[in-house]
C-alpha cells in the first residue's frame, strides 16, 4: 500500500450540491406540514411540525420568515477531504483508515493544529461503519513521528506557559480518540519514533516496526516530562528497569530490540543492497540507505506487507467482539493514564515558566547542546531554576520599582544600578 500525498477515496469527490457517492445523506429541510426524511439507518422516520406551529393563531410577525436548516447527521461520516486535513494525509478503503502525518520537513513532528486533526480523523473513522482497522504511520521513510514540534514549544509555549495547558488538551483528546475508537488501531512504523510519537505509538493496539527505525523518549534532555503516555504505559510494555532507562537516560531501542522487549509487536527488513534485503542492518549500513549511498536503500514494501497481513487477520473477526476484547484489554493502560495525565497537564503549563525548558528547547532549536550544567550551578549557589532571570527579590532604590529578577544588576524600569542581594542558601 502506498502513503504518498494526495491519496483520494473513491467516490469523495461529490460536488457542490450533490450526495457523496458513498450514499451518505444528511437530513431534508422540513416544511411546515408532516414530512419523511431518510435516516442513516436505511429506513425514514416522520418529521411532525414544531408544537409552535399548531398553536392558537397570531398576527403575522413583521420579520421575515427563516427557513429551517437541514438537519445534519452528526454520527455520519465524512469523506477524508471534507474534513481539510493540512498535517495528515487521510484515506479510507477496502475496510481500512489509513492516517499519516504528513509533516516530513520536521521529521513528522506535530504542531498544535496536527493534534486537533488527528482527533477529528480518528473519531471520522471510529464512526465509520465501513472501516473495520485504523492504521497510523508517517510519510516517508525517515520518521514516524518525532512528537511534539520543538519549534513551536520555544517560540510559543515558554513565553505564555498557560497556553501549553490548552496544547496539552488537545494531546490529551489525540491519545485518548486512539485509545477509545472502539476499533483495533496498528502503528506503521516508518521511520524514527521519539518523544510524543512514541506515545502515541504505545496508544495504538499493535505496531509493525522497519528495521531502520528506533525507538526512544527524549523528555528530560529538552527539558520535559514524557508524562503523555510513556511514564504511563512504558512499565507495563517492557518492564519497570527497561522503562526507566528508556525515560531517564533517553536510550534509543532500535527495532530488532524493540520486538525482544515487547515494545513492538514485529519487525521487519526494510534496508536494501542491490536487490536483496539486510536481516540485521548495522547503524552504518541503516545510514548509508537513509542517504540512499553505496547501493543501499530504504524498501518499505515489507512493511506494508506485513501491516496488511495484520488488517485482513483483523478484519476477519467479529468487530462487536474486538470492540469489547480491547475496551477490556485496555484497562491496565486507562487505569494508568486517567490516574495521571490531569496532573501531568497541570505540572507541565507551571513548568513551561520554568528555565529548564527555556533552555533546553532553545538549545535544539539553535542546534547546540543544553546548558545543563548552569542549571545545576544555579541551584548550587541557592538560584534554581524556578525564574529564568533569578528570584523577584531586588527593589530600586532610585524609583521604588520592587520585585526585580536578583540577576538584574540595573533596574529594568529606570536603569540605575541595583545594590547586591546575597544568595539564599540552604
Amino acid at each position: 500500500m502506498a502513503y504518498a500525498a494526495g491519496w483520494k477515496t473513491p467516490g469523495s469527490e461529490a460536488k457542490d450540491g450533490e450526495p457523496p457517492a458513498d450514499g451518505w445523506r444528511g437530513g431534508q429541510v422540513r416544511g411546515p406540514r408532516r414530512s419523511r426524511t431518510p435516516n442513516r439507518y436505511g429506513t425514514t422516520r416522520k418529521v411532525r411540525p414544531s408544537v409552535g406551529r399548531r398553536s392558537a393563531p397570531m398576527a403575522r410577525s413583521a420579520h421575515p420568515v427563516v427557513a429551517e436548516l437541514p438537519e445534519a447527521d452528526v454520527l455520519a461520516p465524512a469523506a477524508p477531504d471534507d474534513l481539510r486535513l493540512r498535517d495528515l494525509l487521510y484515506e479510507k478503503r477496502d475496510g481500512v483508515a489509513r492516517i499519516a502525518f504528513n509533516r516530513p520537513t520536521v521529521y513528522n513532528a506535530y504542531s498544535t493544529s496536527t493534534l486537533r486533526e488527528l482527533a477529528r480523523a480518528v473519531d471520522d473513522a471510529a464512526n465509520d461503519d465501513a472501516v473495520g482497522v485504523i492504521v497510523l504511520t508517517g510519510s516517508g521513510t525517515s520518521a514516524f513521528c518525532t512528537g511534539g514540534d520543538v519549534r513551536e514549544y520555544a517560540t510559543k509555549y515558554t513565553e505564555r506557559p498557560r497556553d501549553y495547558w490548552k496544547y496539552m488538551g488537545l494531546f490529551e483528546a489525540a491519545v485518548e480518540s486512539l485509545l477509545r475508537c472502539g476499533k483495533p488501531t496498528i502503528a506503521r512504523l516508518n521511520g524514527v519514533t521519539v518523544g510524543g510519537g512514541n506515545e502515541l505509538h504505545l496508544a495504538c493496539d499493535l505496531s509493525v516496526a522497519a528495521s531502520h527505525v528506533y525507538l526512544g523518549q527524549v523528555g528530560v534532555g529538552v527539558g520535559s516530562v514524557a508524562c503523555g503516555g510513556a511514564t504511563q504505559w512504558l512499565p507495563l510494555a517492557v518492564g519497570d528497569r527497561r522503562a526507566r532507562a528508556m525515560l531517564l537516560l533517553n536510550q534509543r531501542i532500535p527495532a530488532m530490540k524493540a520486538v525482544e522487549w515487547g515494545l513492538v509487536s514485529e519487525a521487519v527488513p526494510s534496508v536494501r543492497r542491490e536487490g536483496s534485503l539486510l536481516e540485521a542492518p548495522t547503524p552504518e549500513q541503516i545510514a548509508l540507505a537513509q542517504k540512499g549511498l553505496e547501493g543501499y536503500r530504504i524498501d518499505l514494501a515489507p512493511l506494508d506487507e506485513a501491516v496488511d497481513r495484520l488488517v485482513q487477520q483483523l478484519l476477519g473477526m467479529f468487530p462487536e467482539c474486538l470492540r469489547y476484547t480491547k475496551q477490556q484489554v485496555n484497562f491496565w493502560k486507562e487505569f494508568a493514564w486517567h490516574q495521571t495525565i490531569g496532573q501531568g497537564r497541570e505540572w507541565l503549563a507551571l513548568h513551561f515558566a520554568n528555565l529548564e525548558p527555556h533552555e533546553g528547547m532553545t538549545a535544539f532549536v539553535e542546534k547546540r547542546p543544553a546548558d545543563v550544567r548552569m542549571i545545576r550551578r544555579r541551584l548550587a549557589e541557592g538560584k534554581g531554576a524556578e525564574y529564568p532571570n533569578g528570584r523577584p527579590v531586588r527593589s530600586c532604590p532610585a524609583c521604588g520599582a520592587r520585585g526585580l529578577p536578583e540577576d538584574f544588576a540595573h533596574c529594568g524600569r529606570c536603569g540605575a544600578s541595583l545594590p547586591a542581594v546575597a544568595p539564599r542558601r540552604r
